[in-house]
């Protein structure tokens, strides 16, 4: 689906759109170098439990209602899965899939794959301008690979324009100039996913 067709299906509140391929190298770097660490093996991070951090670290909240938060994972089409979370296979086990958290609803697990005809950071820029246009999208979080490119340099000048009603969060591993949008670091809600307890990075004295 692109984004001209994405414009005609009903948005959630809530949208969280990721760059796939980057949270899964991310959560490979965290693993190694916490492994080292900690000195215990890391298990593959719970993709439901950082869906969840994310869209707390966006600024959701249990406030009684019924919410609904659509996740949008874009890949390169040459990687079938995800190699450091499971579930972990598009396909099969992600797009088309949901799961309800107790406190913040129903999240909605869809996966695209591109490459043959647009670029990953050309469809993640043209999905963002194309939700800025839909007033049913009160939050929106982005995780893009800021490491790379000139994805997040883009991203924050589209997002110059938005609606002073939409709550934007863009998430980096680092802090990145400012704009229009709130930021959060993506390492926390990764750790978090990853099974990485404070108290194992703080060991008591």
């Amino acid at each position: 689906m692109n984004p001209e067709e994405a414009s005609k299906v009903k948005l959630s509140e809530n949208i969280i759109l990721a760059d796939a391929d980057y949270i899964d190298y991310v959560a490979f770097q965290l693993s190694v170098q916490f492994e080292r660490m900690i000195g215990r093996r890391i298990p593959k991070a719970d993709l439901s439990q950082w869906a969840v951090d994310i869209a707390l670290d966006g600024g959701l909240r249990a406030d009684g209602k019924s919410h609904e938060t659509q996740v949008v994972l874009v890949h390169e089409k040459q990687n079938p899965k995800l190699d450091n979370f499971t579930p972990s296979l598009y396909d099969t086990e992600l797009s088309g899939q949901a799961f309800k958290d107790d406190k913040l609803g129903e999240f909605l697990i869809n996966a695209y794959a591109v490459g043959d005809v647009v670029s990953k950071d050309d469809y993640l820029l043209d999905t963002v301008n194309m939700v800025l246009g839909h007033d049913e999208v009160k939050r929106l979080m982005i995780i893009p690979n800021g490491e790379q490119g000139s994805i997040y340099e883009e991203l924050a000048g589209a997002l110059r324009e938005a609606p002073e009603d939409k709550h934007i969060t863009l998430f980096a591993m680092q802090p990145m100039p400012g704009g229009n949008f709130r930021q959060e670091i993506l390492g926390y809600s990764l750790m978090n996913a990853l099974g990485i307890k404070s108290d194992e990075l703080n060991p008591q004295q």
